[in-house]
């Protein structure tokens, strides 16, 4: 039974359309909340060069965007009085802004969720460090930033799984011009990394066609079978693309340190055959060989995507019971969060 929380909430977070950061403030909104969105993202419509300004003032700390978000929080204090303030991917809010915040709102909870591994360097600031003692709560993703949190002075740390969006994840019933347009036997949809292109590389010399959505160079130095869109499947293309393959392959980044990432949950909320590499905590969101397929080398890769290939009715069961477990399971974002705010509410 998800309950409903009457408060207004102050959420502060990159909100384009598509990311997961505007999946959470959604979910908030059908538990009940009154949110008040601040959007910290880079317009997705500025100049290239703009862009990479903007990019690097976030990651220097300096220049007008900073003091643009900032300034942006501290005038909706002036005009909203939060119960809540949720600060998702706060790697631009100054130390000074949190406390001014707190200090005008002494009675609001303060809230950071990171859905990345934060002891990584590429996804830290100064400004996000200092502030780390100061939240009331840090919702993590990260099993292992528990404690490393912990160590770096955060007051209470919530570990929540992966979740997907009830709105956009799906299944999607695809005509067959979609599913050529979309997809093929085998795909994967997210960024470049080393160990995923190994891995893909030994697929294609193995006679598998493979398609992959997400930042690939086109020009890089790939096997013929590697079909590189280069470009990302956004929005509601995400459910479509993921609908549309035989095969989703799910790989984990491995500078987070990841045993799940979103496309853990999303895969099989979309209805799609997902085949993952094997982590303890995978294990524990899907039943191995009834929900989900695992491996844990090249040669299990290949051979587990050479049977479902072959065996079409068992991969259509697997997915179905991969999308049943979800929905069953509350991996929606509305009961990932439900269950985070009981505990903030709990503590309180």
């Amino acid at each position: 039974m998800i309950s409903r929380y009457p408060l207004k909430v102050l959420y502060i977070g990159p909100l384009a359309y598509g990311g997961t950061c505007l999946h959470r403030q959604w979910a908030l909104e059908e538990l009940g909340f009154d949110v008040v969105g601040i959007d910290t993202g880079i317009p997705s419509g500025s100049p290239l060069m703009l862009r990479f300004l903007l990019r690097l003032w976030r990651r220097i700390e300096a220049g007008s965007w900073v003091f643009y978000i900032n300034r942006k929080i501290i005038n909706a204090l002036e005009i909203t009085s939060p119960d809540v303030v949720w600060i998702d991917k706060g790697l631009s809010v100054k130390p000074e802004t949190l406390k001014k915040l707190k200090s005008s709102c002494p009675d609001a909870i303060t809230v950071s969720y990171s859905p990345d591994d934060m002891m990584n360097p590429n996804n830290q600031t100064r400004n996000y460090l200092e502030c780390i003692p100061i939240y009331d709560y840090h919702v993590t993703t990260k099993s292992y930033n528990v404690e490393e949190l912990k160590q770096l002075g955060a007051r209470e740390v919530v570990m929540v799984d992966n979740a997907y969006c009830s709105r956009s994840h799906k299944p999607v019933a695809l005509t067959q011009t979609e599913r050529q347009r979309l997809g093929g036997p085998v795909g994967f949809i997210g960024g470049w990394e080393k160990e995923r292109e190994q891995y893909m590389m030994f697929l294609s010399e193995n006679n598998v066609p493979i398609r992959i959505w997400g930042a690939w160079n086109r020009n890089g130095n790939y096997h013929p079978n590697m079909h590189i869109e280069g470009r990302v499947a956004w929005g509601d293309d995400y459910a479509r693309t993921a609908s549309a393959f035989d095969i989703n392959l799910c790989f984990l980044r491995k500078e987070n340190r990841d045993l799940q990432t979103t496309r853990s949950i999303e895969i099989p909320a979309c209805g799609g055959f997902m085949l993952a590499e094997r982590t303890d905590e995978h294990l524990s969101l899907f039943e191995e060989g009834k929900e989900a397929e695992f491996f844990d080398n090249e040669e299990e890769l290949l051979s587990k995507v050479r049977y479902y290939l072959r065996h079409e009715e068992a991969r259509r069961k697997v997915a179905l019971a991969g999308f049943q477990r979800c929905v069953k399971g509350g991996y929606s974002n509305m009961e990932r969060l439900d269950k985070v705010m009981k505990f903030i509410f709990k503590k309180q």
